[in-house]
This record gives C-alpha cells, sequence and structure tokens, in this order.
C-alpha cells in the first residue's frame, strides 16, 4: 500500500467547542475549512499529517483514541495552554525513557500527549 496523505477524524460532541480548542487554545493551523459558513469543519495541519474536526457524534470519543504532538519545548506548551485553559491531565514529567510528556484532554476527553524530545536522546542521534 502507498499511502499519499493521512489524516485522524474527530466526530466532537459539540463541533464549534473542539474547533475553538483545536484552533484557539491549541494554536494548530488550518489547512481548510468545509460546510457551512456559520458552523464550518475544519482540517488542521498535525506535522506530517491532519486533523479533521468534523460532524457530529452521538456520545464520547472512542476511549481507545488518542493524539501524540511532538513539540520543541513541553514546559512552555504547559504555561501557555494553562493560562489558555486547557484541560491538563498531567504537567510535564521527564519519562524513563527519556521522553518530556504532559497529557491533555480536548473538550470531548480525547487524550492528547504533547512530548519534548531532548537534545541528547537517542531518538535525534543519526539512525544510519
Amino acid at each position: 500500500m502507498e499511502v499519499l496523505s493521512s489524516r485522524i477524524l474527530l466526530r466532537p460532541a459539540d463541533l464549534g467547542r473542539s474547533r475553538h480548542f483545536y484552533r484557539d487554545v491549541l494554536g494548530l493551523a488550518v489547512y481548510r475549512e468545509f460546510g457551512p459558513a456559520d458552523d464550518p469543519a475544519v482540517v488542521f495541519f498535525l506535522g506530517q499529517g491532519l486533523l479533521e474536526v468534523s460532524g457530529h457524534a452521538p456520545g464520547p470519543s472512542a476511549a481507545s483514541v488518542r493524539i501524540w504532538l511532538q513539540v520543541r519545548d513541553v514546559r512552555a506548551e504547559y504555561g501557555r495552554l494553562a493560562a489558555a485553559g486547557a484541560r491538563v491531565v498531567r504537567k510535564p514529567v521527564q519519562e524513563p525513557w527519556g521522553l518530556v510528556e504532559m497529557w491533555i484532554e480536548d473538550p470531548d476527553g480525547v487524550p492528547i500527549v504533547l512530548v519534548e524530545v531532548p537534545e541528547d536522546h537517542p531518538l535525534r542521534r543519526d539512525q544510519r
């Protein structure tokens, strides 16, 4: 299989609330909007992929969905996101495997892991 593009699809309980969270709280860049002008679905850039927030779910999001976002500075994001009112589940912690992680949730409880790869971590070394 040759994958040409990919995206994560989220069907939130409240489209406007989730659109605000991903656009204004997390600060993700918008790839495109579609649907009604007064309540559009949005596709956000997500590093090497896309995140589409559209439609409506009748109940809570699937518990098996997780979003993993690598950022340059987890501690700086913690301060920014906490000030913006994001639901912080766990403050930044250096994990035993060397990554710095913090956990937040979107308005529907979808877990989002923010990860920083420190300069001296093996993931930064040339693997050739």
